[in-house]
């Protein structure tokens, strides 16, 4: 059972950047509209230089203490440069059974891990006061939605607590099913609802069986499908669901479709070892030194 629950979470992070053209009753809605410095932030994120990332989300977090989107971009930053340093994000654990069925060897950086947890507490405190003065609030479904999804990748993958991330997950897609009810073209949502589908989907008869019957399903085309809405439509979770397509890709021997992704994303972060070394890996070429992420 670790291991279905492993295979159901183990995509799922970072799981909706959402952005459709929403607004709150404070004006636009970060969350859903371009913000320059928030933007920014992101492109250092996915370039993997966290430290200025996390001083571009700090940065503009203290210039607007009421929107829970400041605290999820520090979360999310914790948690991406501890699967980056982990080596998860890439084909090699990913296209590895044993790794890709049972986590990280050893533990992550405890520090760390606590900065991403109270960045998720302060994330979540703030979304439901936002639903305190409106239930359907887009961007409090959209903070929950993404503390959910990170929660559950970070339980699963890091920490090894397979029950607790299975719980974050069915909770984070609830949230993104919520949302995209507010906002149809929310399309960051359909990472969380992709990544599930084409994982469960990945499982044998069995397993699905079992997931089904605890109200979990299971799809890998549509799952493709909808990350592929996200590279489409999306803003700031676009390139991570390059990322996560490109991954199944290679996944389901689609190399084509692999080798473009990974060509797209080694072309806008240049400074990325890792997009790099995973777009040679999947031409066939061999990876220099330098290269490794």
């Amino acid at each position: 059972m670790r291991s279905i629950i492993y295979c159901v979470a183990c995509l799922l992070l970072l799981a909706t950047f959402v952005c459709p053209a929403a607004t709150s009753e404070d004006g636009p809605s970060p969350a859903f509209t371009s913000v320059p410095e928030l933007a920014a932030g992101f492109h250092l994120l996915y370039g993997q230089s966290f430290t200025q990332a996390r001083e571009k989300f700090d940065n503009w977090e203290s210039q607007h203490p009421d929107e829970p989107f400041g605290e999820v971009a520090i979360a999310a930053s914790y948690l991406f440069e501890e699967l980056f340093r982990q080596g998860v994000l890439s084909s090699d654990f990913f296209l590895n059974e044993k790794r890709f069925l049972h986590g990280i060897e050893g533990k992550p950086d405890p520090e760390r891990m606590k900065s991403f947890q109270q960045a998720l507490d302060r994330a979540r405190k703030l979304a439901k006061q936002r639903q305190s003065k409106n239930p359907r609030d887009p961007e409090a479904f959209f903070a929950l939605t993404l503390a959910s999804g990170m929660e559950s990748n970070a339980d699963m993958m890091l920490k090894k607590q397979h029950i607790e991330s299975l719980k974050r997950l069915k909770e984070g897609n609830e949230y993104a099913k919520q949302l995209l009810a507010e906002q149809p073209d929310a399309n960051d949502a359909y990472v969380a609802l992709g990544t599930a589908n084409y994982i469960i989907g990945s499982l044998s008869g069995g397993a699905r069986f079992m997931l089904w019957f605890g109200g979990v399903h299971g799809d890998k085309k549509l799952g493709m499908e909808q990350l592929g809405k996200t590279i489409a439509g999306g803003r700031y979770l676009q390139p991570f669901a390059k990322i996560l397509l490109a991954l199944a890709a290679r996944r389901e021997k689609q190399d084509a479709v692999a080798q473009k992704l990974l060509h797209e994303l080694s072309e806008e972060y240049p400074e990325s070892s890792l997009f790099a070394a995973e777009y040679a890996k999947a031409m066939g070429h061999i990876i220099p030194a330098e290269m490794h992420p």
